[in-house]
């Protein structure tokens, strides 16, 4: 029986049930951060894995390599062409990229090698592990990208695909009072929408959207170019400074 399940649909199952679970969960307590279909997604998942683990007298690590990570491979394969969906809002509204793409490429890139800095120092402070670091400092770029990036300088990639999660959970939770306590929605559109998919990612971009068509428009150039910067500048930064 357990040999049968060692096959990709089990993975993709799980895939979708803890999804669809963190979705009617967000839906029934009508949207509260910590019902993110993301972050109960995780949980949910761990959970089953490690409840399976100890029922056949195994590891998690080993029934979900064994088990989980065929169908997995497949689910984040879709992680790619969704982040290229992102384009879409950028076309329709390409008119405020032409006119602020100056501004606003040199704002992401000079604010993502920030955040690289930033990364290291606290880390650094904390006395985190090289491993962790590097883990950590592709995190402004989105999962998908991110993660390849901490692989390729010797990061673990699980604890990457964390930070980047736990990133758009705290973004998606503050995003409303964030906005209507420095009144950013009187302030700019256009920063606002690099705010949100600068921060929150894929999730970030979720919530500009319900802003508007500028706000979505702009997440999503934030999104690429930010994913594109730090590809870019993460294995420079790690030659020099790790």
């Amino acid at each position: 029986m357990t040999a049968a399940l060692a096959t990709p649909f089990t993975g993709i199952f799980i895939s979708l049930l803890v999804y669809l679970v963190g979705m009617w969960l967000f839906k029934i307590s009508k949207g509260f951060f910590l019902f993110t279909p993301l972050l109960v997604g995780v949980v949910l998942g761990i959970f089953i894995l490690a409840l399976w683990a100890k029922g056949i007298g195994s590891t998690t690590v080993e029934v979900y390599k064994k088990f989980f990570l065929p169908g997995g491979n497949i689910v984040f394969w879709f992680l790619n062409p969704a982040t290229i969906a992102f384009a879409i809002p950028l076309y329709r509204r390409n008119d405020i990229f032409k006119k602020y793409w100056i501004d606003i490429v040199l704002t992401l890139f000079v604010g993502g090698f920030i955040s690289l800095f930033g990364i290291h120092m606290v880390s650094k402070l904390f006395g985190l592990s090289k491993v962790s670091i590097a883990a950590m400092l592709p995190q402004a770029a989105t999962t998908a990208v991110a993660m390849p990036i901490a692989k390729s300088i010797g990061g673990d990639p699980a604890v990457t695909a964390m930070v980047c999660i736990i990133n758009a959970v705290i973004i998606y939770a503050l995003a409303e009072f964030l906005i209507k306590f420095f009144k950013l929605k009187e302030i700019s559109k256009v920063g606002l929408g690099l705010g949100l998919g600068t921060s929150g990612h894929t999730v970030g971009s979720a919530k500009a959207v319900q802003l508007g068509s500028i706000q979505g428009a702009m997440a999503s150039v934030s999104v690429v170019i930010v994913a594109l910067a730090m590809d870019i500048l993460v294995p420079i930064y790690a030659r020099l400074f790790l």
